[in-house]
């Protein structure tokens, strides 16, 4: 029992750490949203509300044999426009990993970044 104790802390104290190293996402992010209908979205983030995240140029994960890429999420919509996803249609969140990060800033600014 004690040892079970002294594992609980630990983790917790691992926890803690771990939250404290990470930044929260703020506006101006770009993030990667996982939805529940499968499909990988990055975006950066204009707004976050209760109930919905307001993203600014999504594109979507599109995985060919040769690499890894970005294409529009949705097609027949502005890309200039805002989006809106609703909090309960994401499974999971976080911030992009760099090199798709520079990738997505290429894609949608035609910024190349080293």
């Amino acid at each position: 029992m004690l040892h079970t104790l002294k594992k609980l802390i630990i983790q917790v104290q691992d926890l803690r750490y771990n939250m404290l190293l990470e930044k929260p996402t703020q506006t101006g992010d770009i993030l990667s949203f996982k939805i529940a209908s499968g499909e990988e979205i990055v975006a950066r983030l204009d707004e976050e509300t209760e109930t919905e995240f307001v993203l600014l140029k999504p594109m979507m994960l599109v995985i060919s044999p040769e690499s890894v890429g970005l294409g529009p999420f949705m097609f027949s919509l502005d890309p200039a426009g805002k989006f809106h996803l609703q909090k309960t249609a994401v499974v999971c969140k976080g911030k992009t990993e760099d090199n798709i990060g520079k990738q997505y800033v290429s894609t949608t600014t035609g910024v190349a970044l080293q």
